[in-house]
């Protein structure tokens, strides 16, 4: 058993699952950190996208009750019929453009450098959504969504095939803009993300089966576990902390990183790994 591998594999874990739901991108981060510890061929990839699983559990341990809620009233209830149809509606997006255009992206733009440019665009959107007047939120609960308010939302999520965008940023600022209040936008993006990432994670191992042995297993499982455990911890801080602050820290802390990684390539200092 590699020690060295399976340390590397709970450092990735820890990173997915405290990024994964912030407004700064997992995979950014994912990049950014394989870069540096060396763990970025293409078995390290298809670990970054299988190991965003453990994060999702812990979303949905944290959403139980009103995911239990929902499955139970489906039958009967108009409400829950139509989150769960929201859903469903907001997921296609992310489907059928990353079916598309997913490989040209994943061949093209996962590079550190694209990733820092990434960061800081999107640290200046964020700047942008939060001086937003306070009178422009029409959805307080995400119950009160429509069908439409749910593609739009689906539809914004697909600019997060740019890695460096942030998932979790482009559903919850995009939500923002549209009207969603920041709470109806961070629960919405949590119900999305479900069948969002754990798709990713299926076709993503799917597709690299060839790659995969059952010594792989051993590391996946450490990363699995680790992405669950930081991301549950990180979910239900999130939660308590969009209750009275803004994401203007998350826009500053983008755009200083996103320069950092920006300064250092460019000058030779780290050599991060394309």
């Amino acid at each position: 058993m590699d020690i060295v591998l399976l340390a590397k594999a709970a450092i990735m874990g820890i990173v997915e699952g405290l990024t994964e739901f912030l407004p700064i991108s997992s995979t950014g981060h994912l990049i950014l950190a394989g870069a540096l510890l060396g763990f970025d061929d293409e078995k390290a990839k298809v670990f970054d996208i299988a190991i965003q699983t453990g994060a999702i559990f812990a979303v949905i341990l944290v959403y139980w009750q009103k995911i239990k809620s929902t499955v139970i009233a489906l039958p009967k209830q108009a409400k829950a019929q139509r989150l769960a149809m929201n859903v469903v509606i907001g997921f296609l997006p992310a489907v059928i453009l990353g079916l598309a255009f997913g490989s040209v992206i994943k061949a093209n733009l996962f590079t550190p450098v694209v990733v820092a440019t990434t960061f800081i665009v999107g640290g200046f959107i964020i700047l942008w959504a939060e001086k937003r007047p306070p009178g422009s939120v029409r959805i307080e609960n995400v119950d009160d969504m429509t069908a439409f308010d749910a593609l739009k939302v689906g539809l914004v999520q697909c600019f997060a095939m740019i890695p460096g965008t942030s998932r979790s940023g482009s559903t919850i600022i995009g939500g923002m803009l549209l009207g969603l209040s920041r709470q109806a936008a961070t629960d919405f993006s949590f119900f999305l993300a479900i069948p969002t990432l754990i798709g990713a994670g299926a076709y993503s191992l799917y597709k690299s089966r060839g790659l995969l042995s059952m010594a792989d297993l051993p590391m996946f499982t450490v990363g699995l576990v680790f992405s669950f455990i930081s991301a549950w911890l990180c979910v239900r801080w999130l939660l308590r902390y969009i209750s009275t602050h803004n994401f203007v820290p998350f826009a500053w802390y983008r755009i200083a990183f996103g320069i950092v990684v920006l300064a250092t390539a460019w000058s030779g200092l780290v050599v991060w790994a394309e």
